[in-house]
């Protein structure tokens, strides 16, 4: 199934579903008891809106051997782990603001874990049962503020900096999918999620023996190797095999 919030001309958000080229509400307890209705919406009516509204937005950095080695930083022996605000999330098709305070704004095409149940210290071998699906994110870094702070909040931390979507694929396999990011047409990221140092059930083993997991946080899973400066114009789209296509535009801050 995949799982959508959308909007409609003015009405509040809903949660729904995707069957082709239309969509269905969806009522109840997404990570509960729930129940589908019919799928009649045209989807080119709505207005796609993150899928998910998170407690918290958890990054894992430097899981992709190429990509530590483009920064000529040494990869993790455990997870590199920060977070995200809230305050981030853009909307799928939203506009990627550049801040003014940083010249060398860089795309980081990235595989989601959406969260599914409440949960503290999960093995590995457990870790399925608190997946509810994935999704298609976009770690949006200041890259040279990444660079001259001591931490990477501020970097990470910029409204429009973490986009995400456009559903969550609940049926979807992490395990061999290949990640693309394109700028304006053109390639700049390609890796398999197989790839990955440490792979989904262990990190969120490790992210769940720091602090607890609720339904509905995400678990940025790391970029492969091509991140590269974006400018105002540009379209990045991030695209992962058998999940979909995340596209959003790229402006200068007024």
């Amino acid at each position: 199934m995949r799982v959508v919030r959308y909007q409609r001309k003015n009405e509040a958000p809903q949660v729904g579903w995707i069957l082709e080229d239309r969509v269905g509400p969806i009522e109840g307890d997404l990570f509960g008891t729930y129940r589908r209705k019919e799928a009649e919406i045209p989807l080119g009516t709505v207005q796609l809106l993150a899928p998910m509204q998170p407690s918290k937005i958890l990054c894992v950095g430097r899981n992709f051997v190429e990509h530590a080695k483009e920064h000529n930083a040494e990869v993790p022996m455990v997870p590199l782990i920060f977070m995200k605000p809230p305050s981030s999330i853009l909307h799928p098709g939203g506009s990627i603001v550049l801040p003014p305070q940083s010249q060398q704004v860089e795309h980081e095409a990235e595989l989601v874990v959406v969260i599914g149940k409440r949960g503290r210290n999960i093995t590995a071998e457990e870790a399925q049962k608190y997946v509810y699906g994935y999704t298609i994110g976009n770690d949006v870094t200041a890259r040279d503020l990444q660079r001259s702070d001591n931490q990477w909040t501020r970097a990470k931390g910029f409204d429009t900096f973490c986009p995400f979507g456009p559903w969550v694929d609940t049926e979807f396999d992490p395990a061999d999918a290949v990640i693309t990011c394109r700028v304006g047409g053109q390639p700049r990221q390609m890796a398999s999620t197989r790839d990955m140092v440490f792979n989904v059930p262990n990190l969120v083993a490790f992210v769940s023996s720091v602090m607890t997991l609720e339904p509905g946080d995400l678990l940025f899973t790391g970029t492969p190797a091509g991140v590269s400066p974006l400018k105002a114009g540009d379209l990045v789209e991030v695209e992962i095999e058998g999940l979909g296509r995340l596209s959003n535009p790229v402006v200068a801050a007024t």
